[in-house]
């Protein structure tokens, strides 16, 4: 056990300490036989509920970039150790510390929670070299990471840079009803990926004509399928669509976490580099995706079954299961989410894990079980089609955008972790 002393200095030299002693409302990682609580998973959920809490006014790529932020900075700090020191509670502490000092830089408001997790992992540390060096090597690490990423457009009015919406035309995407919002996400294509060359590296070739059989054919599924009162959708239908209209961010946050579980065996570096890999991926992915977006601003559904085309006649009564986001349709940005997490999960965990339970903020009561990442992807596909906000062709292109990134992230991953 630390003494006073000792964590007072730890906490004290980030500058971060507090009048308040409250407890991290956090779900408790589990307890390996040793004794000592996992500190990736018990910092995961640190994660998890501090973006959860502070994070649901902010674009999803933002709070991706706090994820990850913090991990490669924790994951950087663990790339060596010193000789001479327990070499876990050096890690331990260094995992902390780094995590910790990104999230109060990133999220002050959080400070208070944040600091009482600190000091509950630095309670399962001797006192020493070894939890004192580890503990100021991942805050050194913070600070260079967050250094290096100052300016690098994600923050929420730069990733919301107003767009110039186009004259009317078939095909080109307009504000949707009821709201007209303006569109949202524009400004990620100029931000700064971790590992991508460029947003546009990966662009998708144009989606077929509103005219074309492709588009002809998903557009007819989209308005018999995907229509509020739809007499073709099932009951099971209506709740993978209702399910899979939550966030994504919010939805594969325990997916991820199941597969970090499943690598518990794995050195504590391997599971600190899936987190960090995970979500610089998402973060690149969600740039990638408004670069395709937005050179190729495709109209939604409810635009072009309202105005008619081609074989379609107009129908300006359709409504869309739910409300249709304000953004262009292709790719789905919920679907390119899917492929890339799907890709990094499976080359780090494996393609199945042990059978897990999900919920859904949009399904209340609805529980869902799975056995492997490709499932969530597959409902992902389905579900835009199902809410009637996305043509299965985006959809798919969706998955093949996230995929593509993710297997370039995977293969120059080295570079994001290479120490400072």
């Amino acid at each position: 056990m630390n003494s006073p002393k000792t964590r007072a200095a730890l906490v004290a030299s980030t500058a971060l300490l507090v009048a308040s002693g409250a407890a991290p409302s956090v779900a408790a990682a589990p307890a390996p036989a040793h004794g000592r609580t996992s500190v990736a998973l018990a910092w995961y959920d640190t994660t998890a509920d501090t973006i959860a809490t502070a994070g649901s006014s902010l674009p999803p790529v933002t709070n991706s970039r706090t994820w990850a932020v913090s991990w490669i900075a924790a994951a950087r700090a663990l790339q060596h150790v010193p000789s001479g020191v327990d070499r876990r509670d050096y890690q331990d502490a260094a995992l902390a510390g780094a995590v910790h000092r990104a999230l109060v830089e990133l999220v002050p408001t959080r400070a208070p929670e944040l600091d009482a997790a600190l000091q509950q992992t630095l309670d399962q540390i001797p006192d020493g070299p070894a939890e004192t060096l580890g503990a100021t090597a991942g805050e050194r690490q913070a600070l260079e990471v967050l250094h290096d990423r100052e300016g690098d457009g994600l923050d929420a009015a730069s990733v919301n840079a107003p767009f110039t919406v186009p004259p009317a035309a078939p095909g080109v995407w307009q504000p949707t009803p009821p709201a007209f919002a303006p569109a949202i996400q524009n400004g990620s294509r100029f931000a700064r990926p971790f590992l991508l060359k460029s947003a546009s590296q990966f662009r998708l070739p144009a989606p077929p004509a509103p005219t074309s059989k492709r588009y002809q054919t998903d557009l007819k599924e989209v308005r018999d399928f995907g229509e509020l009162n739809s007499t073709v959708r099932t009951a099971r239908q209506t709740d993978t669509a209702n399910f899979w209209f939550d966030s994504s961010l919010t939805l594969w946050t325990k997916p991820i976490r199941v597969a970090l579980a499943a690598t518990s065996h794995q050195p504590l570096l391997k599971q600190a580099e899936l987190v960090a890999l995970t979500n610089a991926t998402l973060v690149d992915t969600q740039i990638a995706t408004s670069d395709s977006k937005y050179t190729y601003p495709l109209w939604r559904p409810v635009t072009a079954i309202g105005t008619g085309v081609g074989e379609i006649p107009a129908d300006p009564s359709w409504t869309p299961l739910h409300t249709t986001p304000a953004h262009p349709d292709y790719p789905s940005g919920h679907n390119t989410y899917a492929g890339a997490t799907e890709t990094v999960l499976t080359a780090l965990a494996g393609r199945r894990t042990a059978p897990f339970t999900l919920t859904s903020a949009t399904a209340p009561g609805v529980v869902r079980t799975y056995t492997a990442w490709h499932q969530l992807t597959l409902e992902n596909m389905d579900a835009r089609v199902w809410l009637g906000i996305h043509t299965r062709l985006a959809d798919e292109a969706g998955v093949k955008l996230g995929t593509d990134v993710a297997r370039y992230g995977l293969n120059h991953a080295q570079s994001l972790f290479q120490e400072h």
